[in-house]
């Protein structure tokens, strides 16, 4: 494994994103993660270097949303009358209103912009804004406990001062509707999700027949995956999708979003994949971008609510591939013992899970096929629209 330069975009203030301290979605996950990194000696401030976020300005978040939508973050942000606050998707149990939401919003946004300039100017070839990943939020309402979308934001900023095109792929549980929804007429932005069905996951989207409207038809990609996947038929299709699409496509950057909720642990979806899956795609798509983009990646995290046992392991073997590190697999007791004090549960002692500790589902060889007929179903309907790309379906 060469070196790469990396940036790893990070500061302790990205974690005043925070709804409530019963909230699925704790910032405790980044610190974990982070430390983890530190621990493990990934970050040398050399080649693999921490580096600030900044704030997005005011013209960048609304180069993806509306003014009407910021205007009324901003007011709910400062502790005012909260009527009317559900038209935008705000004081719901998924993403409630919080002291200073636009703010620190506007900080996670400006990380992974930040990590997109640090890319796209040369500085370095990857880079990772581990606070972002914000895929469910849409121009001009909150979703899924996400209030402005970094990452669109990071892609429009990409168009606008690179003119470069963009793949976006999205390997979170959940679908990324958000992402998909803002470029959905743009041909200079291919979205690639794969994700638990919406027959059975929030947001209920993400179908084959999601393929882009006007002159983004062909350009949205769905490949969503059957409740208890495995590692295997979820790199299965990754192999032969990822680098066919991105060689097809040739795209000037790749922006990944790297959720770690379809872990077996995670406790808000049925997926089965263990920390394998997040070294793995990680390497698949990196591969590929040193083929087809110079190797540029930016990436982010995403969901992921085991945020002790898989979150700082998942983020952590990321980092590792994005930077061309060898990740230790034994955890430093430095850091259990820093840690599991405050742990719910027993901490794991190693970075990857054990193949002993996932038992095969009973319907393995089903849900195989059924993913393996989704992937076709795809190919099917893409193919007419993309023959002109020269992809060997």
């Amino acid at each position: 494994m060469s070196r790469v330069p990396c940036a790893l975009v990070w500061d302790p203030a990205v974690t005043g994103y925070k709804f409530r301290p019963d909230h699925p979605f704790n910032p405790r996950r980044l610190e974990l993660a982070v430390s983890l990194i530190e621990a493990l000696g990934l970050v040398d401030g050399g080649m693999a270097k921490v580096v600030p976020p900044r704030l997005a300005t005011e013209a960048e978040l609304l180069a993806v949303h509306s003014r009407e939508y910021l205007d009324a973050v901003r007011r709910f942000s400062g502790g005012g009358d909260r009527a009317g606050a559900g038209r935008w998707g705000l004081g719901t149990d998924d993403t409630p209103i919080f002291p200073g939401m636009h703010d620190i919003t506007a900080l996670v946004s400006g990380a992974t912009i930040r990590a997109a300039e640090l890319v796209m100017r040369g500085e370095v070839t990857r880079a990772f804004s581990i606070c972002g990943g914000l895929h469910h939020a849409h121009r001009d309402r909150a979703s899924g406990f996400c209030v402005y979308s970094d990452l669109a934001a990071a892609i429009a900023w990409i168009r606008r001062e690179h003119g470069g095109k963009v793949m976006y792929i999205d390997y979170d549980a959940h679908h990324g509707d958000g992402v998909q929804g803002i470029f959905y007429e743009d041909p200079d932005v291919l979205t690639l999700s794969l994700h638990e069905s919406g027959r059975y996951l929030f947001p209920g989207t993400g179908f084959v027949d999601e393929l882009g409207d006007g002159d983004g038809y062909g350009y949205s990609l769905n490949v969503p995956l059957e409740p208890f996947t495995e590692d295997d038929s979820w790199l299965d299709i990754h192999r032969k999708l990822i680098p066919e699409v991105m060689e097809a496509y040739r795209p000037d950057v790749v922006v990944l979003q790297s959720g770690c909720d379809g872990h077996a642990a995670d406790p808000l979806t049925h997926l089965r994949a263990s920390t394998r899956l997040y070294e793995e795609t990680t390497r698949i798509v990196c591969e590929a971008a040193d083929r087809v983009c110079g190797g540029r990646v930016i990436a982010t995290g995403g969901g992921g609510y085991a945020v002790w046992k898989v979150v700082p392991r998942a983020w952590t073997l990321v980092w590792g591939v994005l930077s061309g590190q060898e990740v230790p697999n034994r955890i430093p007791h430095e850091w259990l013992n820093r840690w599991q004090g405050e742990a719910p549960e027993m901490l794991p002692p190693h970075v990857r899970d054990a193949e002993e500790d996932h038992r095969p589902v009973p319907r393995r060889a089903e849900i195989e096929a059924t993913n393996r007929r989704t992937l076709e179903s795809l190919r099917r309907q893409a193919l007419p629209l993309i023959r002109g790309w020269g992809l060997g379906f």
